[in-house]
């Protein structure tokens, strides 16, 4: 029912509950009409103009934001055949998120919840049993994020390197190097948690040299146009606009008060601006591990996640500006993350 006044209203804006209910052909009762479009306003899903029976209701900005899009519908058609936004969105940062909660109330509950019973847990450990289960999650995180870049190590693999620095056989230099790369970022994250308490252009490359040492990787702020498999949206090309926008996406974050939206953002908005020639997913969940340290949460490992669900995750914000699945996995992997570790 929601979706039908959602489309309904995607065609017809400003319509009254009235417009609304008989637009639908009578296939509900009146009641069920207003119950929907109560909920979808809870859900920032639609805007209301008016009060009482002068009331108008029209799709919410933020409605493409948070939308629950049915990823297996939506990527069954080809990628030729999907309506996109084919070019970064300067009006993302500037208007859409800039007084927006990414978080429902129920799930800031949850997230609430889980992050007290995490300062609960560490508080009875020694530093000693901190720093090994640090340990074991920062070679989760390793491997998870080096896997979704096509990293072949397994995991028993990955704790070989990064324990006794053994390297698999029959694997690349390169895919060590990536692991390596890794464990040695989230170390300086660690190290260094009250540095990444604001962010800034300069700890974001930091982070990113860090990440791409020894792998041909050029270091500074792209200069030219970048592709990414899978769909047609394009980045930024023009180093000066890329520089821009990453400010502006630093910016937002300090300014963030929720440290889960900082997360989240970091998560999404760096892996969409694609600052770097490579390695920009990995710069991304290194960043909102750094922020969620950085404030004493829980890290991440993602190490439950799909790697196919997270590509198409992000490849639904990158076209349609959606945060939906992105922000599900969010959820799903800080819920592992406190019920695994610590």
């Amino acid at each position: 029912m929601q979706e039908l006044i959602l489309n309904y209203l995607k065609n017809k804006p400003n319509s009254s509950s009235k417009e609304i209910f008989e637009g639908l052909h009578f296939t509900v009762s009146y009641s069920t009409v207003k119950r929907c479009l109560s909920r979808l306003l809870n859900e920032n899903h639609i805007t209301q103009q008016g009060n009482a029976k002068n009331s108008r209701y029209a799709l919410s900005p933020t409605f493409n934001l948070f939308y629950p899009l049915n990823v297996d519908e939506y990527f069954s058609k080809e990628i030729d055949e999907r309506e996109i936004l084919t070019g970064y969105n300067f009006s993302l940062i500037s208007d859409t998120l800039q007084n927006v909660s990414l978080f429902t109330a129920q799930e800031l509950t949850l997230l609430k919840d889980l992050q007290n019973k995490f300062s609960d847990n560490i508080a009875q450990l020694s530093d000693s049993e901190y720093q090994k289960d640090m340990e074991r999650l920062s070679i989760d995180l390793s491997w998870k994020s080096s896997q979704i870049e096509g990293n072949t190590y397994s995991l028993l693999e990955t704790e070989r390197l990064l324990k006794d620095k053994q390297t698999a056989a029959g694997k690349t230099k390169d895919e060590a190097i990536m692991l390596l790369n890794h464990k040695d970022a989230i170390d300086f994250i660690v190290a260094n948690s009250d540095y990444f308490l604001s962010l800034g252009v300069s700890k974001i490359e930091e982070l990113h040299t860090i990440l791409i040492k020894e792998l041909g990787v050029e270091r500074s702020i792209r200069k030219r146009r970048v592709g990414i498999t899978g769909t047609n949206y394009r980045p930024l090309d023009n180093e000066f606009q890329i520089r821009e926008a990453l400010q502006q996406t630093c910016n937002l974050i300090n300014r963030c008060e929720n440290i889960f939206e900082k997360a989240l953002f970091a998560l999404v908005l760096l892996s969409y601006l694609q600052a770097f020639s490579d390695g920009n997913k990995r710069l991304a969940r290194i960043t909102a591990n750094a922020l969620l340290l950085s404030n004493k949460h829980c890290p991440i490992s993602f190490r439950t996640v799909d790697t196919i669900d997270y590509k198409k995750a992000m490849l639904l914000f990158y076209e349609q500006n959606n945060i939906f699945a992105c922000k599900q996995i969010f959820i799903n992997q800080f819920k592992f993350a406190v019920e695994n570790y610590f």
